[in-house]
């Protein structure tokens, strides 16, 4: 499934299915009571399980980008929040850069609507995943470090997008570290 909390809420999320077809249609109604679409990728099952780890490995790489974007702007005295309106006007009109960009400019990683600890499940599923299929994903391992960075600091109750607020204490930008971690993000 994608879609964060007040998306489940809503009944909006979108669902993955993935197996035999006669499965599939028993258990159609069910999807369809949670879910907006959803959308059968195979009929081998692990498909749908690709599909999904693909696909929160892309929302870590735009969290990250956004982070590091954020930081470099932020240290050229730009208002975080107008870059990511201006961004999310113009040329990334995407709900993910909506969402995860206001995240970072508002600093806001509590409460965690995708824990951190999840996210970082998530990456070292798609590495392990990848390196069976192997497929090297050089981001990945780069998600993979953010999110142990990330947890060494104590983030185990920040959601996920605080990894990008990592970007900002490397440019020693102390706004920009996550709120309620055991050990400050912070430049020294």
């Amino acid at each position: 499934m994608f879609g964060r909390p007040e998306i489940a809420a809503a009944g909006k999320l979108y669902t993955l299915a993935a197996g035999e077809q006669v499965a599939l249609q028993t258990v159609a109604p069910l999807l369809d009571s949670i879910g907006q679409k959803t959308f059968v990728v195979s009929e081998m099952p692990k498909a749908a399980y690709f599909v999904k780890l693909s696909g929160n490995f892309l929302i870590g790489s735009v969290i990250e980008a956004l982070g590091e974007a954020l930081a470099f702007v932020g240290k050229g005295g730009v208002d975080a929040r107008q870059y990511v309106d201006i961004l999310t006007s113009t040329l990334f009109g995407a709900p993910i850069y909506k969402t995860y960009g206001t995240l970072l400019a508002d600093g806001t990683f509590e409460p965690a609507g995708f824990a951190a600890p999840l996210g970082q499940k998530d990456i070292r599923l798609v590495l392990a995943a990848a390196e069976d299929l192997r497929v090297p994903m050089p981001i990945a391992s780069l998600l993979r470090d953010r999110f142990l960075a990330l947890l060494a600091h104590g983030g185990d109750g920040l959601d996920w997008s605080a990894i990008g607020a990592l970007a900002g204490k490397d440019a020693a930008l102390a706004s920009r570290a996550p709120l309620g971690l055991k050990k400050p993000l912070a430049a020294e």
